[in-house]
């Protein structure tokens, strides 16, 4: 996605309005497939001069998830990663490096998955593996 003209339609299309600090941000964010966090979505911004404060990124961040353009990776409850691939995919967590790998979803299987509770039903399956470097 190059121009903001193609990100603002984007950005309309999935009904958030396309304003002048979301679509900086939606231009880092979608450059390429990344997993970010909003700490260093703000370093990023404020790298190439972009005047944002923290709330923003982070308020932004959730609409994008809300609208179904980025998925939110919990690795815990100090760590939220944003992902910019949002088809059905698993990661590994490099619990050293703080890095998100990309697992396909067809390398991870299962025996079974038990039935949703009375009154809902599975929307999906994320899984983190975290790792560690070798000594």
């Amino acid at each position: 996605m190059n121009t903001q003209e193609e990100i603002a339609t984007l950005l309309a299309r999935h009904g958030a309005k396309p304003t002048t600090q979301r679509l900086k941000l939606a231009e880092l964010v979608f450059a390429r497939a990344q997993h970010v966090s909003a700490e260093q979505l703000l370093q990023q911004a404020r790298a190439r001069g972009i005047r944002v404060s923290k709330a923003t990124v982070y308020n932004t961040l959730n609409l994008f998830v809300d609208c179904g353009l980025l998925r939110e990776l919990v690795v815990d409850r100090d760590r939220v990663y944003y992902d910019s691939t949002t088809h059905d995919h698993h990661h590994f967590y490099n619990m050293d490096t703080g890095e998100m790998i990309d697992i396909p979803e067809e390398a991870v299987s299962f025996a079974g998955v038990p039935n949703a509770p009375a009154g809902t039903e599975c929307e999906g399956v994320d899984v983190i593996i975290r790792v560690r470097n070798r000594s």
